[in-house]
């Protein structure tokens, strides 16, 4: 059963199916779109719909990739990692990096599975060149419910302020886990 999809915008597409099923050769589809989009990444989006109550996603991250430190109010959320590793950063409301979580596939060496049930401030660092994971929330989205990090990089800063605060942040994984 060929998957029957939507574009919301280059970087998030929905199912439009009542079954939605992901082979590998629709990830390496998705790797292949999200690897030329601007944030050099991209989402499947299972749930029809911003209001649904249940939000899952299966997405894929190059190593570039800048997801900007952010809470979600009234939000939990889980990761279920399929391909690559990666580092889920915890930090402290000032925005000081608290914890390293690393996440990698299930034979990876890591955990493959993590659920923040909080509203703190968080981001996923990609380890390797490429990630894949299955993402869980509750909805509805609202925009508004994300609180983006005063003290972090936004997502169009420049690339270099980028780049050095991801590196940073990586050089932080590496000595946490190091302890």
């Amino acid at each position: 059963m060929p998957l029957s999809i939507a574009e919301i915008n280059p970087e998030v597409l929905v199912s439009l199916g009542e079954v939605t099923l992901v082979d590998d050769p629709f990830v390496q589809f998705l790797k292949a779109r999200g690897e030329h989009t601007v944030n050099r990444r991209i989402r499947l989006c299972a749930h029809p719909g911003a209001d649904d109550p249940l939000h899952e996603m299966m997405i894929v991250l190059f190593g570039s990739s800048y997801i900007p430190p952010h809470a979600h109010r009234g939000k939990s959320e889980s990761f279920h990692m399929i391909e690559g590793a990666a580092d889920v950063i915890l930090f402290t409301a000032d925005g000081t990096p608290e914890q390293a979580l690393h996440l990698s596939e299930i034979r990876g060496g890591g955990h493959f599975y993590y659920r923040l049930g909080s509203d703190r401030f968080h981001t996923i660092i990609p380890r390797t060149s490429c990630v894949v994971f299955h993402e869980t929330t509750n909805g509805p989205f609202r925009r508004q419910d994300t609180i983006n990090a005063p003290w972090a990089p936004e997502q169009q800063a420049a690339e270099a302020e980028v780049l050095d605060y991801m590196n940073r942040l990586r050089q932080f994984a590496v000595r946490y886990h190091e302890r």
